[in-house]
């Protein structure tokens, strides 16, 4: 066999491998060892496992993901968001759906707090999806609303995603955070649309909410919003303006975090073994995922694969739009079967030489690839966030009926796409002024 037809063989043995569940990382390990021992020998293998991982995972830019774990895993254990939560139903439960709409709300302002779908959507799912239940709400509205709306912590900055990105393709994490902005609010705005069209078509899909505050009742909820929009200001505020990096940022909002939760005395020993608990095993299977996907890298790249992707592709038009629709069908297909993560860090090796040879910008290359991972998050029969809420509510609500109320929540993230595919601007405009 040739190296090429190696490289191949590799591939589709990964892919099997997820399919059976072989951990990722440990499947991707296992055949980039065993593809460079065939094209080589073994000791050729043994000595990239000897020097590649440390020299990897030492980086710096790295360290921010395990800080913005720990800051969001916080808020979750602490229950930061409930104050805002429940400051934005007494507003805005009058709307045609407005629960939904205020879930919407706080899953994007705590999406920017965590840099977590996955925190999120387990933040959220036991607040609100138990609060729209009560009221009437669609079973199927009320657990796809908060499915869709935590995906929003994928785009949002701070999100792991956008710092694994960064990393690999060697982007700015900076710019990619400012340029996650503009289509993570895009997305909640698009998704809140939505549900007042459908709740005023069908009203009884939200039931009937009856909320009358009076002025001390609306002053004693806005006395506990505080604590994420401080995070956020604190987080992205130096982002943006440049007083420090990504990984100081996440540094200094994890222990920002802290501070806000020992001042609210929330911050008691069960829920800070919770966050440190959850922030370590989280870090830990993404590390393992990274490093069997620089294994892949090596593999694939010796193998010859990345180049001869990028020609066939490249053969059929060099066109942008076909660059992209061909990385769509790739990503919607996988994405059906593979967690955001290590679908990310599977494609990459073979997506960042397409680009570059093709000559697309990658900061917005990079909002479309997260995106599209958004969708993967929430689409049969993976749907990692739809097993999240399941999970999170007891079986409360089953899984086809989550499934099924996602149905329009992934017809608006389509539309999204096509939006930020037809004007680049909306993620490039901030990066511009910036850098």
């Amino acid at each position: 066999m040739s190296n090429l037809e190696i490289g191949i063989a590799g591939v589709v043995l990964a892919l099997v491998l997820i399919a059976i569940r072989v951990p990722i990382g440990l499947a991707l390990g296992l055949v980039s060892i065993g593809g460079i021992a065939v094209m080589f020998n073994m000791n050729v293998a043994w000595g990239m496992i000897s020097a590649t991982p440390f020299d990897y995972v030492g980086q710096w830019e790295l360290s921010a993901a395990p800080m913005f774990l720990l800051m969001g895993f916080i808020c979750s254990s602490t229950d930061m968001t409930r104050g805002l939560f429940l400051a934005l139903r007494l507003y805005l439960a009058r709307l045609p759906g407005g629960l939904a709409i205020t879930s919407v709300g706080a899953c994007a302002f705590f999406a920017a707090a965590s840099g977590s779908s996955v925190a999120t959507a387990s933040a959220m799912s036991r607040m609100a999806v138990p609060e729209m239940l009560n009221n009437g709400y669609d079973r199927g509205l009320a657990t796809g609303t908060i499915a869709a709306s935590g995906t929003l912590g994928s785009l949002i900055p701070p999100s792991v995603l956008l710092i694994l990105y960064g990393v690999y393709a060697q982007v700015s994490v900076g710019q990619l955070f400012m340029a996650g902005f503009l289509p993570g609010l895009l997305s909640a705005l698009i998704y809140m649309a939505m549900i007042v069209i459908r709740v005023k078509l069908n009203p009884s899909l939200a039931g009937a909410v009856e909320i009358n505050p009076t002025p001390e009742e609306r002053r004693e909820a806005f006395r506990d919003v505080w604590p994420l929009p401080t995070l956020i200001l604190v987080v992205l505020g130096g982002i943006f303006t440049g007083v420090f990096s990504p990984t100081e940022a996440g540094a200094l909002g994890a222990f920002a975090a802290l501070v806000i939760a020992v001042v609210r005395r929330k911050l008691t020993r069960s829920a800070l073994f919770e966050a440190v608990t959850q922030a370590v095993v989280s870090t830990a299977s993404i590390f393992l995922i990274l490093i069997g996907s620089l294994f892949f890298t090596r593999f694939l790249a010796l193998s010859g694969f990345p180049r001869a992707f990028s020609d066939a592709i490249l053969s059929v038009s060099t066109e942008t739009w076909w660059i992209l629709f061909a990385v769509a069908v790739i990503f919607l297909v996988l994405g059906m079967l593979i967690d955001s993560i290590g679908l990310l860090l599977l494609t990459l090796p073979i997506l960042v030489p397409l680009v570059n040879e093709a000559q697309i910008n990658p900061v917005w290359f990079g909002i479309i690839v997260i995106k599209l991972l958004e969708i993967g998050l929430i689409t049969p029969p993976i749907g990692l966030n739809v097993y999240m809420i399941n999970g999170a509510l007891n079986n409360r609500v089953s899984l086809p009926e989550i499934f099924r109320g996602i149905t329009w929540f992934l017809a608006m993230d389509l539309l999204t796409l096509v939006i930020l595919i037809a004007f680049p601007i909306i993620s490039l405009w901030l990066p511009s002024l910036a850098y």
